[in-house]
């Protein structure tokens, strides 16, 4: 048993980089903490606990992490320090080694940080203590707010694709993940700490099952059910796992919103191949065909990778022709980063970074113009909106069922609130349609 009364007056500071998976992961450490006695420290305060959550989905993220971790230790010197997340779990001796890293945990030790902070008491060396791939089956809950409006609920954790270019399977481990009733147990705590809406994460969550029987098609029907949560939104989705059923099921949902985020990484097939991708651009097509036929005013959101090994100018050319003809939303676009110990090492025709950028501008640009058309359709129709806390006297924010924000004159009294708003012009830097409350 861990006396927790050390900890007493105790501050604490945290840091996450990377997905929604990991602040929902950072919120779940810091509510052990808090219940631990440890507080979050206040602005300027100098912490007795530092933990910071990593990412490694590119060379880029892994360099921030390690700047993260500089930057904070010089900021909190005599605080103990913790890294967890992605790129702990891969470079844990690594990590270790950064003057003023105390303790190093791994995907399965994340959940147990009581069990490694000691008093405190800083090392004189850093402690990496990871589990092999293969040891890796814990699944660790999580269903945490955070100082965010909505809540994010893991219902899976680890990736059995093994994409040629990704390191998260070798991170996260295999797909594992919580049962639908201990799941439903925790929207339902949500619901009674005035939670109104929730995000479904994990790492490859259509894969949801794979532990226990079940599948996530029974999972949002179930989630469906709970009374008090207004509105889920399902995370980054496969699109083979995306299944017609669900997308039919979302559409006379009662609270599961016309909002679709959906993996494409590459809008050519040769490429996708190349990726060891589990579908075509047929299918994929079909799937948004799918959704834009039931839900017609559904924001899709799309991830591509530009550069990636084997990527020719006409390959790219043909991916951009393809998502031009896609009726989605929005494109959220990455460089193609080496990550060591990939297969995609092995694929031939590098492309050079002033051409990964030169085609990320592309694609941005595309974005832009399909997300400025989309909202400029709803400009005049009336949605309800759920309102997000704002600093003092600033404007408020929040988002349609369909993911529009929506930026609304500051009221204290609409925190956390559904209102109906009729939808105006856009805002000053175009990132917002202006709403009036009905």
């Amino acid at each position: 048993m861990i006396d927790t009364s050390i900890f007493q007056d105790k501050t604490a500071v945290y840091y996450t980089l990377g997905c929604k998976l990991n602040f929902s992961e950072t919120s779940s450490i810091g509510r052990v903490l808090k219940d631990a006695g440890i507080r979050t420290a206040r602005k300027g305060e100098k912490a007795d606990l530092v933990v910071i959550n990593t990412c490694s989905v590119t060379e880029v993220a892994d360099k921030k992490c390690r700047q993260a971790i500089h930057r904070l230790t010089r900021e909190h010197p005599n605080a103990f320090v913790v890294v967890t997340g992605c790129y702990a779990q891969l470079k844990p001796e690594t990590v270790s080694k950064i003057d003023g890293v105390d303790v190093v945990l791994g995907a399965d030790q994340k959940g147990d940080i009581l069990n490694y902070i000691g008093r405190l008491d800083k090392h004189e060396r850093g402690i990496a203590v990871t589990s092999p791939l293969k040891d890796i089956h814990k699944f660790i809950p999580s269903c945490s707010r955070g100082d965010r409006t909505r809540y994010f609920l893991k219902v899976q954790d680890g990736c059995d694709y093994f994409c040629t270019y990704c390191t998260i399977p070798f991170a996260r481990g295999r797909s594992r993940n919580g049962s639908i009733d201990r799941l439903v147990a925790q929207a339902q705590q949500a619901s009674k700490e005035g939670g109104k809406e929730i995000v479904i994460t994990g790492v490859n969550i259509g894969d949801f099952g794979r532990t226990t029987g079940e599948s996530f098609l029974d999972l949002v029907k179930a989630l469906d059910q709970v009374e008090g949560i207004e509105r889920y939104r399902i995370s980054s989705i496969e699109p083979n796992l995306l299944t017609d059923e669900i997308i039919e099921y979302v559409s006379r949902s009662r609270s599961f919103m016309p909002h679709f985020h959906i993996p494409l990484q590459s809008g050519c097939d040769e490429v996708l191949q190349l990726m060891h991708r589990r579908y075509d651009t047929a299918l994929f097509a079909h799937k948004i065909n799918k959704i834009k036929e039931l839900m017609p005013d559904a924001f899709i959101g799309v991830d591509v990778m530009v550069g990636t090994r084997g990527e020719t100018e006409a390959y790219f050319d043909k991916a951009v022709q393809f998502i031009e003809g896609l009726d989605v939303t929005q494109l959220h676009v990455f460089s193609y980063s080496e990550r060591p110990g990939t297969k995609a090492l092995r694929i031939e025709h590098v492309v050079s970074p002033e051409e990964k950028h030169r085609r990320s501008q592309i694609l941005l640009d595309l974005s832009d113009k399909k997300t400025h058309e989309f909202y400029k359709r709803h400009i005049g129709t009336e949605k309800m909106v759920l309102v997000e806390k704002a600093k003092s006297n600033m404007p408020m924010h929040g988002f349609t069922d369909n993911y529009i924000r929506v930026e609304l004159p500051h009221d204290n009294d609409l925190d956390n609130q559904l209102i109906r708003v009729r939808l105006g012009d856009f805002n000053d830097d175009l990132s917002a349609l202006k709403g009036v409350r009905i």
